[in-house]
């Protein structure tokens, strides 16, 4: 009896053959150079079971085995009306080496009995599951959804892998069929658009960037000879957010403001209390509240309220993408792909848990102690351990202390398809990892301590003081417990100042009570820190997708990084600025620079997921849009290149 397993790469398939044939795998070539066959034995497939087990073949893919395209032949570019892209039927496409992968499926297929799929445990995984079984199937015919089956699994650590193999499940087709409609809607819309604004405005653009064209105007290869002004579904929602930074930043006008400031010296420090009011944006108001109080109580205050209470800094939920991808964007100044492909690339080398992933709860029956005892590094020297092993070790030791192994905090997220991002095994300092990849490792270990400890602990003073009718406040904190801070230093919660030693309706003298003036300041560029958020936030794209809208738009040119200081900020270009608002010349910013539209199509995939809508009710429903938009496009496309035009005078 013989089954075959495919992971969605060949790290995972190597790693997973290993363990499940007890480091005994032989390992042959397939059609594909990247892609090897690991032949072995094993015996816990409850759906192949027999004595001295089953024979055992696993391969991989590298990703997605297939595309969706139209017909060159008849739907290439300037070979049809654009229109007719909204019907023209779709097709499979492989690639060469698509091909060469799919060959070595269908052959090592034919003498299968069973198929398990190893793909990721996510709609995309579910997906290429899919393409996997279809690829088997025409290899051979007796391969049908009924020995089928699908492993579910997060990371690559032994007992983890052996419960996969003998808990199998099955394809979920619901989130193959939501990632079908997904892939042809960004299909059609994407290459619908991509004509339409590419002819509009390549010779503007092109000359503007100083690329000229053929001299014999020749229409051979158009999409070569010019610029190609790309069109996307979730790149052009991206593209709003940074413009519309922008644009607050440009017309934004600056407005002075007065407000009242009062100090108070004491043995313990110079205390500054802040007025209740905040600032008032009319300088006589102020004036006469200022000089009411000086004549009504001169430099004295009264203690009118007096507040100290406990209080704590809360650990940090269970890592998600997005937090990795923002945190790590925030901390050490990676982007959003560098963050994510070196978390890959730890998960493929068996570091970290499956890095994809929305949920911030940790399942009950997880052994997290386990996990913190890999970090602990109790079996290995000082010299080798890392330097935040000892936390580790003391959170599970039994010295008396604050800091002990406390259940992580629970979000309120939960894809049921992976935990949260959490370290395997520990990291050696031998270890074959990149600088990067060491620096997400250390990242994600200590973040996992953290949630795994005890919240800071200090207490808050709130002193409020009573000058002339006006209340004026002051806040010190003293913290006592750092706990977890101390393994998580991105997190800053310092002792300030102590507020004076005062009681309540105590008098106290004023060294200082001065009105003051300031001006309102513009809010600072975007960050892809906080483009992450707001991408996440308002649903475009996925935890797994993210990175890749931010970088295409870069690639395209419609946004650029700009380094100030330490700070890298994202700045809209000429193209990128005319795009948006040209869409809102023509009345579509709601469909296209704003996130409502791409966020709807995904609550509708959501919902192909639940199993209330199908794929093709879907599909209607948002191309009969798309093709709408299309149309008011096309009829007011003039405006496009006016609204160009005047962009580049006013940024030139």
């Amino acid at each position: 009896m013989k089954v075959l397993c495919v992971a969605e790469k060949n790290s995972i398939a190597k790693a997973v053959a290993q363990i499940l044939g007890g480091g005994r795998s032989t390992a042959r070539d397939s059609t594909y150079m990247y892609v090897k066959n690991y032949d072995f034995h094993y015996d816990g497939f409850p759906f192949a079971s027999q004595p001295g087990g089953c024979q055992v073949t696993m391969t991989s893919v590298a990703g997605h085995l297939s595309g969706v395209d139209f017909q060159s032949d008849r739907y290439g570019w300037g070979k049809c009306n654009v229109q007719e892209l909204f019907d023209a039927p779709v097709s499979e496409v492989l690639d060469k080496n698509q091909r060469k992968i799919a060959e070595n499926i269908k052959k090592e297929a034919q003498k299968a009995d069973f198929l398990m799929i190893w793909t990721d445990c996510d709609r995309e995984g579910e997906y290429i599951g899919w393409e996997i079984f279809r690829e088997a199937n025409r290899g051979n015919r007796r391969l049908t959804e009924a020995v089928v089956y699908r492993a579910v699994f997060s990371h690559l650590e032994r007992r983890h892998i052996l419960q996969a193999a003998r808990n199998p499940q099955r394809l979920d087709m619901r989130s193959v069929n939501a990632v079908g409609t997904r892939m042809e809607i960004d299909l059609r819309a994407g290459v619908t658009f991509t004509r339409l604004l590419t002819e509009t405005m390549r010779n503007k653009v092109g000359q503007s960037n100083g690329i000229s064209r053929p001299a014999n105007g020749s229409n051979a290869n158009k999409k070569k000879d010019s610029t190609v002004i790309s069109y996307g579904t979730c790149q052009f929602p991206t593209l709003g957010f940074v413009v519309d930074r922008f644009e607050r930043i440009r017309n934004f006008v600056s407005e002075e403001f007065w407000y009242i400031q009062l100090q108070v010296v004491s043995e313990q420090a110079s205390t500054i209390f802040q007025w209740e009011r905040g600032h008032l944006f009319d300088r006589l108001s102020v004036l006469a509240i200022y000089e009411a109080c000086i004549e009504t109580a001169g430099n004295i205050a009264k203690v009118s309220d007096l507040r100290s209470k406990p209080t704590s800094k809360y650990r940090p939920l269970p890592l998600t993408t997005v937090e990795l991808q923002k945190n790590c964007s925030r901390f050490f100044k990676l982007n959003a792909k560098q963050s994510l492909d070196a978390a890959e690339k730890l998960y493929q080398k068996g570091f970290l848990s499956y890095p994809r992933t929305e949920t911030d709860t940790f399942p009950d029956k997880m052994d997290l102690k386990g996990l913190v005892t890999n970090q602990a590094q109790l079996d290995q020297d000082n010299t080798s351990r890392s330097a935040w092993a000892n936390y580790a070790a003391n959170l599970l030791s039994d010295t008396p202390g604050s800091n002990k192994f406390k259940w992580p905090r629970s979000g309120s997220h939960d894809d049921k398809a992976h935990p949260p991002i959490h370290p395997v095994i520990s990291l050696g300092p031998q270890a074959n990892v990149t600088p990067t990849e060491r620096k997400i490792y250390e990242y994600v270990a200590r973040h996992f301590l953290a949630c795994c400890s005890e919240d800071a602990k200090g207490q808050s003073t709130t002193l409020t003081l009573d000058w002339g009718g006006e209340k004026f406040t002051a806040t010190g904190l003293v913290v006592f417990e750092r706990n977890f801070l101390d393994v998580y230093p991105w997190a800053k919660w310092e002792t300030t100042k102590q507020v004076p030693r005062l009681e309540l309706n105590q008098e106290c003298r004023l060294e200082k009570c001065e009105m003051r003036s300031g001006s309102t300041s513009p809010p600072k560029p975007m960050t892809e820190s906080e483009l992450i958020m707001l991408m996440d936030v308002n649903g475009i794209g996925t935890d797994a997708t993210i990175a890749e809208h931010i970088e295409k738009i870069q690639v395209r040119n419609y946004i650029k990084s700009e380094k100030t200081g330490k700070e890298t900020y994202l700045q809209p270009t000429i193209l990128g600025v005319a795009l948006v608002h040209g869409f809102e010349a023509i009345g579509l910013e709601d469909s296209f620079a704003k996130p409502f539209q791409r966020k709807e199509m995904e609550d509708e995939l959501r919902q192909i997921c639940g199993g209330t809508r199908t794929k093709n009710d879907v599909i209607v429903n948002i191309m009969g849009k798309y093709r709408n938009y299309w149309a008011k496009t096309n009829s007011s496309k003039g405006k496009l290149l006016e609204v160009y035009d005047r962009v580049r005078a006013t940024m030139s």
